[in-house]
């Protein structure tokens, strides 16, 4: 009997497996079913149901005839969904599987387009966010690839607005460097604060920032006794900025950012944070 029973269990869940893979054998659609789903999802806005099916047609098809374009749309797809991270993954397999493809342009700007959006939380979508003042390593990536779709595709219809990007980069990292030097000038390390503005100078020489980085510049080198490279970046100022309000009327530089104060060691080297202490 207990024989008779184990043989009767075994073909219950011989005949149970076997439907279950049936089933899902049935689930699996053709890949021109999941590509047409794909895109009407897409034309309708609905992207989560566009990625579910170009998930299916890469798990499926990975070789089929819908291959190369269903992994460009879930790069899109992604992106719309706000997964950025998603979205660069998946051009970066693009990339690896179709290095001479002729939408590589486009998947490297849409790769550079989620990092550049990357650090900019939700949060940041709807309460005022200084983003000037946030990390930057992101955006350090979105100009490498924005700089690397210039080089290798000049002409493409995305190079345009990459080459406008790449200048916002610029700007915003030049604008850390300021937020960074101000900070030290709050706490009276005006060494800290030149190197700062010096960095804007040496690398950052064409966005707004510049202005503000000759004026750091000219009245930390006077304040440290170093008239010489003082007059320098107040030359620069007057030939690039003469408009500037660091000059009166007459054209006179006129500091205005530091105050001279005795310090002690301590203080100097802590950049302010220690010494000098009031009782």
């Amino acid at each position: 009997m207990r024989s008779v029973f184990r043989v009767i269990l075994l073909s219950f869940l011989v005949v149970g497996l076997t439907g279950c893979a049936n089933k899902s054998q049935e689930q699996v659609l053709p890949e021109e079913v999941y590509y047409e789903n794909a895109r009407d999802a897409m034309n309708s806005g609905n992207f989560s149901e566009a990625e579910r099916n170009l998930d299916f047609l890469e798990t499926y098809y990975p070789f089929g005839r819908y291959a190369e374009q269903a992994q460009l749309d879930l790069i899109y797809a992604r992106y719309q969904n706000l997964d950025l991270e998603g979205a660069r993954a998946a051009a970066d397999r693009f990339l690896r599987l179709n290095p001479q493809s002729e939408h590589a342009d486009y998947a490297l700007y849409l790769r550079g387009v989620a990092s550049y959006n990357l650090d900019i939380s939700l949060a940041g979508r709807y309460f005022p966010v200084d983003n000037s003042a946030r990390d930057p390593g992101e955006q350090r990536q979105a100009f490498q690839d924005f700089s690397t779709l210039l080089n290798r595709y000049p002409d493409s219809e995305y190079a345009a607005d990459a080459r406008q990007r790449m200048i916002a980069i610029r700007n915003r990292m030049a604008n850390l460097e300021l937020q960074a030097a101000r900070y030290y000038i709050k706490r009276e390390a005006y060494l800290a604060a030149n190197n700062r503005a010096r960095y804007v100078f040496e690398n950052f020489s064409t966005t707004p920032a510049m202005e503000e980085a000759l004026i750091i510049m000219a009245e930390t080198y006077q304040f440290m006794g170093l008239e010489e490279a003082a007059d320098d970046a107040i030359q620069l100022l007057a030939i690039n900025f003469p408009d500037s309000e660091a000059f009166t009327a007459e054209m006179k530089f006129q500091p205005s950012l530091l105050k001279r104060q005795d310090r002690s060691l301590l203080s100097v080297v802590s950049f302010g944070l220690f010494g000098d202490e009031e009782d």
